[in-house]
């Protein structure tokens, strides 16, 4: 696991929050997180597991809807969430500045699902009606840059986006000859179904071709007046969410299992097959800065609103203190 330099302070309270719940903020407090049911909820199920409860560190909430996170976050209802890469601008420009990154958690998820032997790549989409989710979110922004990376434009694709994943699914499980764009886990449910559709493309594979850095799904933010007054709690937060990422790229079973315990996925066997494709990733610092300040410079220019009408400032980006 990559070592990050933190205070001696902060690396003495991340061991305590796992194992006798010591508060990180203020005697009775409790740090209130909040995520999607998804990949980045995925990569938090082991930390979940371990430090949560009435007299843990922390208490978590999982929510099905972008707007229903952010609007808790807003409100002070969350002090950390995990939420869109694109989301997190846009809420950088609402509350003046007052939001930073702590982390990147999960980089692209998205996958082109068919059962027609004849598409294979981006390329092959003109002419075609393609299913999808996240209409002005980074499945549609995705799609569409990499269409124009491939010498394709909207009317080229007819695209036809759907409410939630699970519609996406179901048409392309009745309809073999339909093409679908899916983030995990649902790419891999939809072929579970049918066993004649197969992920044909990895649109984060197909970015990283373009030479424009790579695709970012999920983040982590706190308010940026929390982060201040709480640094060493953000520090032992950082710290837990490392390990869970790791445990859960590393055991897979184990991982897929509480998975499933938590309604993220209904069944662990569904999971453990999703997880290594999840890219569930833990980056901060300059690393996350590099990659997440290159993927909005990519949707600014595709819609300028899909991140707030600019690129946030150097402030966005949390930087943790080194000790001496």
């Amino acid at each position: 696991m990559k070592k990050r330099v933190i205070k001696l302070l902060a690396a003495a309270l991340s061991v305590s929050m796992l194992t006798c719940g010591v508060s990180t903020v203020k005697a009775g407090e409790q740090i209130r997180v909040g995520s999607m049911k998804g990949p980045t909820s995925m990569g938090l199920v082991h930390l979940m597991e371990e430090a949560s409860g009435e007299d843990a560190d922390y208490i978590f909430e999982m929510v099905t809807a972008a707007d229903e996170l952010t609007a808790k976050f807003t409100s002070g209802d969350l002090d950390i969430a995990l939420v869109p890469a694109n989301m997190a601008s846009i809420l950088y420009h609402k509350t003046e500045g007052n939001l930073q990154v702590l982390d990147i958690n999960t980089l692209g998820v998205l996958y082109m699902v068919t059962a027609d032997d004849s598409i294979t790549g981006i390329a092959d989409l003109k002419g075609r009606t393609v299913y999808s989710t996240g209409k002005g979110q980074t499945p549609e922004y995705a799609l569409n840059y990499l269409l124009e990376a491939n010498g394709l434009t909207g009317d080229d694709v007819t695209v036809e986006y759907k409410s939630e994943a699970t519609e996406v699914v179901s048409t392309l499980v009745q309809d073999e000859s339909a093409i679908g764009i899916l983030p995990q886990p649902f790419a891999t449910v939809a072929c579970k179904q049918n066993e004649n559709l197969k992920e044909v493309c990895d649109l984060t594979a197909e970015w990283d071709k373009t030479g424009k850095g790579t695709m970012v799904t999920g983040v982590t933010i706190a308010k940026k007046d929390y982060a201040e007054a709480n640094p060493d709690a953000i520090a032992a937060f950082l710290d837990a969410h490392e390990a869970s990422i790791e445990f859960a790229n590393t055991n897979p079973s184990e991982a897929a299992q509480l998975v499933a315990d938590n309604g993220i996925v209904e069944k662990a066997p569904i999971a453990e097959a999703a997880l290594p494709k999840c890219n569930l990733k833990f980056m901060t610092g300059e690393e996350m800065k590099t990659a997440l300040s290159g993927y909005l410079d990519v949707l600014l220019q595709q819609n300028p609103e899909s991140v707030g009408g600019s690129t946030p400032a150097d402030d966005f980006y949390y930087m943790e203190t080194s000790g001496e």
